[in-house]
């Protein structure tokens, strides 16, 4: 017999590949990429907003003023996405919206061999460095690779770059704090 565990596992990977199924027959591979950025923004904003996040879980709404909720929130986002969110309020699963999030990934990776790289560096990568970074994940990965560029001028320089959950932080601010925490840790003998 199924244990919950096991049952909630089943439901968050059926609303993941219902998500990924739908977007992909609305609009291909860019409609998939557009759904996992917004399914993103939304998982911030529930967590930002406990408002929010209690109103799309709270039985004194009806299921129905939930998905209402929802339609009305997130009107501007890919229709698939706003379906699905819907459906989960209104059977009081979006709590499982980041678990939903990470099996939609999991099988964007594993049904379209596609695996998406957030990059982060100081300026805008040109080129020649972004065909460098997407041959180099391709190859470590074995998937095709969609970079996610971001800019953030408190890097100093280098590059910070993430995808199924692994970092590498090649940053300089990273550097200069590792370098920062050995001297504190290093002796020269000298002190009292």
């Amino acid at each position: 017999m199924p244990t919950n565990r096991q049952i909630l596992k089943e439901k968050v990977a059926t609303y993941a590949s219902v998500l990924l199924d739908g977007a992909y027959e609305a609009g291909g591979q860019d409609a998939v990429l557009e759904v996992r950025d917004q399914a993103e923004r939304i998982m911030r904003i529930a967590r930002s907003n406990m408002d929010l996040s209690d109103a799309l879980e709270d039985s004194s709404y009806t299921p129905e003023q939930r998905g209402q909720l929802v339609r009305n929130l997130f009107a501007e986002c890919n229709p698939v996405l706003v379906d699905v969110l819907a459906v989960m309020a209104e059977r009081g699963d979006f709590a499982l919206l980041s678990r939903v999030w990470a099996s939609y990934g999991e099988q964007l990776e594993r049904k379209l061999n596609v695996t998406v790289v957030d990059v982060t560096t100081v300026v805008e990568l040109d080129d020649h460095l972004r065909e460098v970074i997407i041959t180099k994940a391709e190859a470590d990965l074995g998937t095709n690779v969609v970079l996610r560029e971001h800019i953030d001028k408190s890097l100093l320089g280098g590059i910070l770059m993430s995808a199924n959950g692994k970092r590498i932080d090649a940053s300089v601010l990273s550097q200069l704090e590792s370098a920062r925490n050995v001297l504190k840790l290093t002796s020269d003998g000298g002190e009292c």
